[in-house]
């Protein structure tokens, strides 16, 4: 026996795959998430043409931006990254930069890799840490989409 979801009278949408960017051309919604938000299994939202949506995978998969939650009645929702407070690491030499992505990965912080320089969620201890270390951290206001992980697979 299936389960209904119901808001304000009418059936709630749910969106049970996802269409990696690239590989889907159209979609009728959008909605805009934070990383946070991006890295789930279960989600209640509403896009941005006001419908509400339940996100329900079989396990918390990161979602990036660009990629489509693929709706069960056969639509397609664009996901975009949110802007975030983010710290932009940079070093002045690759191999000191080398070793920042170390220590932040010691500690278990999810890293944005791009070139000449590493992203990471805006914390003024972790901030303090690359100073002292002889790297850089500049706050900045961008999308975050790190790294999934060894382990974790993309959908």
């Amino acid at each position: 026996m299936g389960y209904g979801l119901f808001y304000l009278g009418g059936t709630m949408i749910r969106a049970l795959g996802i269409v990696a960017a690239g590989e889907w051309a159209d979609a009728a919604h959008g909605v805009t998430l934070d990383y946070d938000r991006r890295y789930r299994r279960r989600l209640r939202f509403i896009s941005d043409q006001g419908v509400e949506i339940l996100l329900d995978l079989p396990e918390a998969i990161h979602i990036r931006g660009g990629d489509a939650l693929a709706l069960e009645d056969g639509g397609l929702v664009h996901v975009r990254a949110a802007d975030e407070a983010l710290l932009e690491v940079t070093a002045p030499t690759v191999d000191a930069l080398i070793r920042l992505a170390w220590h932040l990965g010691n500690r278990h912080l999810a890293v944005q890799f791009l070139p000449g320089c590493l992203r990471i969620l805006d914390d003024h201890v972790i901030a303090d840490m690359v100073r002292k270390l002889g790297g850089t951290a500049v706050a900045r206001a961008a999308p975050f989409d790190p790294e999934s992980g060894a382990y974790h697979s993309h959908g």
